[in-house]
């Protein structure tokens, strides 16, 4: 790990004023950005540690929840309010890493980490995420954990995290600071497919900072449902994941809410699969077709073509557990 700066300014200005600069990162928790230096894949200049900011809050808000970009995982699966009204961001929330790493891990964070793809964290692999240009390892390597949605030739890396997949299928909204002011960003639009800039991971400028995420309120709670297919069953990374979310009035589906993880570089929203839902029975057969849409434009490749059964199975039996069938 090369030698570098650290500050930890008190203001939001000051971070603003900071991060402009070239070779500077943001720090919170570190525990994605840290294990990156340690491994040689990312080497900033400077490290701004934000945790000054008073961005722990969780409170309500005219139609939403907010949750402060630096409220630690553990704190926002924990509280009340978050159990309450949107139970599936709680179950997300525990299915990832481990307590200790919950404890130190910030929403802010969570959304800003980074593949855990091997050949990006092994600096004598090719990556164009690491190193654009060089070519991806992957493609012809092992890559049984890669994706089968949304990939192009130069990345076919996945988005680890469990809170992003259902932040994207609660339609939360981040909260963005920077120079010219606040803006506001759909979940959904925050990260990115891989294109031919795999390198960029999300939207967020590089003078820019998550201050918050914003989730409206909705009718899900009575019937949402988080299911993590793993190798096993505490601290790995998902295979498929599906957070499910749904409305249902004497049996009939009003509204839907499904997004998936560990099947592309963002967390993978099916919005088509939520409409084809409304006015369906809740039913098992139901679900078993909407899982069969949802595979449209799936590849597999060498050693990730399971993930084509896998995958609506997933999604069947999280639909089903939301539905109260299971």
């Amino acid at each position: 790990m090369k030698q570098f700066q650290y500050v930890r300014p008190s203001t939001q200005q000051s971070v603003l004023d900071a991060i402009a600069k070239p070779g500077t990162k943001i720090i919170a928790g570190g525990s994605n950005l840290v294990d990156l230096m340690k491994h040689g894949v990312m080497s900033p200049d400077k490290l701004v540690d934000i945790n000054k900011l008073p961005l722990r809050q969780i409170t309500p808000a005219k139609g939403s929840l907010h949750i402060g970009a630096l409220a630690l995982n553990s704190q926002v699966a924990e509280d009340k309010q978050v159990k309450e009204k949107f139970p599936l961001l709680s179950q997300a929330l525990n299915a990832g890493a481990s307590a200790q790493l919950r404890n130190m891990a910030t929403v802010g964070g969570n959304m800003m980490q980074r593949t855990r793809c091997p050949y990006f964290y092994d600096v004598a692999m090719p990556c164009n995420k690491r190193v654009p240009n060089s070519g991806c390892g992957a493609l012809e390597g092992f890559n049984r954990m890669h994706a089968i949605f949304g990939m192009s030739d130069k990345c076919i890396a996945v988005h680890p995290s469990d809170m992003a997949v259902a932040m994207a299928a609660l339609d939360a909204t981040v909260v963005i600071a920077g120079k010219k002011g606040q803006r506001r960003l759909p979940f959904t639009d925050f990260h990115r497919l891989p294109g031919n800039t795999p390198e960029l991971d999300n939207n967020l400028a590089k003078d820019e900072l998550i201050l918050a995420v914003e989730i409206p309120d909705n009718n899900f709670a009575k019937h949402s449902y988080y299911l993590k297919v793993r190798d096993r069953a505490s601290y790995a990374f998902a295979l498929i994941s599906v957070a499910a979310a749904l409305d249902i009035d004497n049996g009939t589906i009003r509204a839907a809410r499904l997004a998936m993880g560990g099947v592309a570089h963002k967390p993978w929203r099916l919005t088509a699969v939520e409409n084809a839902l409304i006015g369906k029975p809740a039913t098992a057969a139901s679900f078993e077709q909407a899982a069969q849409l949802a595979m449209q434009g799936a590849k597999g490749f060498k050693d990730n073509a399971f993930k084509l059964k896998l995958a609506p199975a997933t999604l069947t039996e999280a639909l089903k557990h939301a539905a109260g069938l299971a």
